[in-house]
């Protein structure tokens, strides 16, 4: 078959496919005298593979690594597993993150609902995200985004 149609049956694009095989997840297909590429029903099932791995979170490279053990007819379930574990571990972290950045940005809201416009008077700064008001935890008005591995911005 040749490319529209495996991209069609395996619901990935033309251009992914041709990414795919660049860096080594497909195999390069053979080519027919006139130059374009003939596929085979296997390739169907290794793109719909990469879609559904990509989609449940692994990486191209994570991907190939199954793949390549897989092409060497090695079992994959203990490497598949441990590439999941990770990713939740990954993940939780993550949430941590994320709820500490809301319970900021709750804290921020809060905080904006009290103030008062009328003593806005910087003209490069809004006062809610400016500096901490007395009794307030915080520096003076230093944050470091908790996704940000950068320094604080002032």
């Amino acid at each position: 078959m040749h490319i529209g149609e495996l991209a069609s049956l395996a619901a990935v694009s033309a251009k992914a496919i041709r990414y795919y095989e660049e860096i080594g997840v497909l195999p390069e297909p053979v080519r027919a005298p006139n130059g374009y590429r003939e596929y085979d029903t296997n390739s169907v099932d290794r793109l719909r593979f990469v879609r559904d791995a990509q989609a449940s979170g692994l990486s191209l490279v994570e991907i190939s690594s199954i793949l390549g053990l897989r092409d060497r007819g090695e079992s994959t379930c203990d490497h598949v597993v441990e590439l999941l574990e990770r990713h939740l571990v990954n993940l939780d972290r993550q949430l941590v993150v994320l709820q500490r950045t809301r319970e900021h940005l709750g804290a921020l809201t809060a905080r904006a609902r009290d103030l008062d416009p009328a003593e806005c008077t910087d003209p490069n700064r809004c006062q809610t995200i400016g500096e901490s008001r007395p009794g307030e935890a915080g520096s003076a008005g230093a944050h470091v985004h908790p996704l940000s591995k950068s320094a604080p911005h002032t």
